[in-house]
């Protein structure tokens, strides 16, 4: 059983950084897609980010050009870079993954974005 762990979250200015990382247990390459959803208090889970396994990538409206998404094989870990963020940007973040015709998990990790 494969599992996928969350880590980086944090507390963070308004125009600030950080990095989440998503590091599984087995081998991503049984991933056909990965990614980030995040979810608001009172809000839907709503996706962020995701990568397919050929390496082609898409990013919801409102993170293009601010969020990046990476996936490392070699570590099996997919990253999701966030650069200016907004306080609208607080939410707990999961990382997802799709292998055959199961989702994965992990047990989110959260970002808060407040001076």
């Amino acid at each position: 059983q494969v599992q996928l762990v969350e880590s980086g979250g944090g507390l963070v200015q308004p125009g600030g950084s950080l990095r989440l990382s998503c590091a599984a247990s087995g081998s991503i390459f049984s991933f056909n897609i990965m990614g980030w959803y995040r979810q608001a208090p009172g809000k839907e889970r709503e996706l962020v980010a995701r990568i397919i396994s050929g390496g082609r990538t898409n990013y919801a409206d409102f993170v293009k050009d601010r969020f990046t998404i990476s996936r490392d094989n070699a570590k099996n870990t997919v990253y999701l870079q966030m650069n200016s963020l907004k306080s609208d940007d607080t939410a707990v973040y999961y990382c997802w993954g799709v292998s055959g015709y199961a989702d994965y998990w992990g047990q989110g990790t959260q970002v808060t974005v407040s001076s």
